[in-house]
């Protein structure tokens, strides 16, 4: 299994960084934090970290200082880390800077979590270091690495372990009809499904979650995934 992603969040805005770190573990990266840039010196010169956001409370000759000296354009070369600044809307200026300094991104507060999310998964899968493994269905796409739902709604849903060894199941065998007995023996029932070992009820379970009709019951012989025909919206 790949190692997970670090991301680190320095001097981010604590109601913003709670928010942030949550979303980013959930998707399967590891967050670190640093409230000052002296305290991010030793979590940055130790190495290892895939992305850098800065907050904007950090002020220009501190971010200019992060940047020279670990980002992958400047000091750190190629083991250094991708630096996205978080900058206020009129300083134009110091954006420019920032990105002319070697900032991979950066982005104006107050921010989106998700938005900010999205580019850091952005910088990682430049980097071959995406963590996502994703399957879209109709309604929602599944990442399948973190076990995560995301509806398109903006609502999210938590797999458990076997509800992710039930969907790679289907996955694997698309348009094939699956008895019983190779859904017991490839991804058998977890210990919160004791005392409902149905196999229909595991089936049903997981229909809801994905709000999908791509998994058909088969009278008499089973189920089968049938893999939704891309949207084109």
């Amino acid at each position: 299994m790949a190692a997970r992603s670090v991301v680190a969040l320095v001097s981010v805005a604590e109601v913003v960084a709670g928010d942030l770190a949550d979303h980013l573990e959930r998707r399967g990266h590891d967050v670190r934090q640093a409230r000052q840039p002296w305290e991010a010196e030793s979590l940055l010169s130790a190495g290892g970290i895939d992305v850098v956001v800065v907050g904007d409370d950090v002020t220009q000759e501190e971010g200019r200082e992060l940047l020279k000296r670990y980002s992958r354009q400047g000091g750190g070369g190629e083991g250094g880390s991708d630096f996205i600044l978080i900058c206020r809307p009129r300083d134009l200026v110091d954006k420019v800077l920032a990105l002319e300094l070697g900032a991979a991104d950066v982005i104006e507060s107050p921010l989106n979590v998700r938005e900010l999310a999205a580019r850091i998964g952005g910088l990682l899968m430049r980097r071959g270091r995406n963590t996502q493994e994703l399957i879209v269905l109709e309604n929602a796409t599944v990442d399948l690495r973190s076990a995560m739902v995301m509806h398109r709604s903006g609502a999210e849903d938590q797999l458990s372990p076997g509800q992710v060894a039930l969907l790679r199941l289907f996955l694997a065998s698309p348009r094939k009809v699956l008895t019983r007995d190779d859904i017991i023996a490839a991804a058998p029932a977890e210990n919160a499904d004791a005392f409902d070992r149905s196999i229909d009820s595991r089936i049903v379970r997981l229909r809801r979650k994905l709000d999908t009709e791509t998994i058909t019951t088969i009278r008499g012989a089973g189920y089968r995934f049938d893999p939704p025909t891309p949207r084109t919206d």
